[in-house]
């Protein structure tokens, strides 16, 4: 049996996503999970809400979400931004459809009027699943740009990446997107799970956030 939830989480669990994040990103490379070693349970901008999948052997699937402004061609615009997508490896099926279904109610309530999301091309089948849903829509053509979380002397402070850019519509129509092909993220990434789906098929949720 498996549950969904948005709670705050304590220390423990914390360190209980970060190994969850360690495990999911390592297949990845090395480079992906070092971020969530000492318990840390974010790599970049922290989220605001979480929706965590659990079943018999713990957690199995995470998606987080964080509200802020960004900037698309010349428009400003209020979003929530979906990331941190991960699914224990050991689990197939269709998790990022079913977090995104459990996700939607909390997104109504914060009153946005756009989620979005940017993932590798190579995921481009996988979210066109929700978008034949009518869940979102795949907007081609754009590049994100994203603030470093750290500083490197030989490093610029911003990184412009060729990516899949999903958008969801929740408090306004798809038709007032702004039209653009560059999104300013105006801070770092809530960086995305890249290569792994999965299934947790009971949901319940809750309107606390998380921390």
């Amino acid at each position: 049996e498996s549950h969904w939830e948005n709670k705050e989480g304590d220390l423990g669990e914390h360190s209980e996503l970060g190994d969850f994040f360690r495990k999911t990103y390592g297949p990845t490379g090395t480079f992906n999970a070092r971020p969530f070693e000492g318990g840390h349970s974010w790599a970049g901008a922290r989220p605001e809400f979480r929706v965590i999948g659990y079943d018999a052997h713990g957690v199995a699937a995470h998606m987080g979400l964080l509200r802020r402004f960004i900037r698309v061609g010349d428009a400003d615009l209020l979003v929530a931004e979906l990331g941190l997508w991960g699914v224990r490896p050991d689990l197939e099926g269709l998790g990022l459809n079913h977090s995104i279904r459990v996700m939607y109610p909390v997104l109504q309530q914060l009153g946005v009027p756009f989620a979005f999301g940017a993932v590798r091309h190579a995921l481009y089948k996988l979210v066109g699943r929700l978008c034949r849903n009518g869940l979102g829509t795949i907007v081609a053509g754009v590049r994100v740009r994203s603030t470093l979380s750290d500083v490197y002397l030989n490093l610029p402070p911003t990184r412009t990446e060729d990516v899949l850019v999903v958008v969801f519509p929740i408090g306004r129509p798809m038709s007032e997107w702004p039209s653009g092909t560059l999104i300013e993220r105006n801070g770092p990434e809530l960086r995305n799970s890249l290569t792994i789906s999965g299934q947790c098929p009971e949901a319940a949720l809750g309107p606390q956030a998380s921390t």
